[in-house]
């Protein structure tokens, strides 16, 4: 369930993102607001982020949240990669070497887990 929850933060984000990128440039609060509900990457963007959030709750209740929260950092990396597919995003190597630590660091946090 976290794996799935950091795909769909990772997928939200990059919806939002191309959500974003359509709107006018000046566009104030309330037109973002509107954007929310009319603009379909916008508004999906923003269903994942709350599918999300429902299957964080169900992995909360089961799980350390000193555990599970920094399991959430993984949603970088998939952005990060899904940025650079989507995007055509550069990934510099200080870029590569910060995910490559998040990714360490999780997998220590799972060693430990496992106690």
């Amino acid at each position: 369930m976290m794996f799935g929850c950091t795909l769909l933060g990772a997928a939200g984000q990059v919806l939002i993102k191309i959500g974003a990128n359509s709107l006018v440039h000046t566009a104030s609060p309330v037109a973002v607001l509107v954007a929310m509900f009319t603009n379909p990457p916008l508004f999906f963007g923003y269903v994942l982020y709350a599918l999300m959030t429902v299957l964080f709750i169900f992995v909360l209740k089961h799980e350390e949240l000193s555990i599970v929260y920094p399991i959430i950092s993984l949603t970088y990396v998939w952005v990060t990669v899904l940025s650079a597919l989507v995007f055509r995003e550069a990934v510099s190597v200080p870029r590569i070497v910060g995910v490559a630590i998040i990714m360490v660091g999780v997998g220590v946090l799972g060693m430990d887990g496992r106690k």
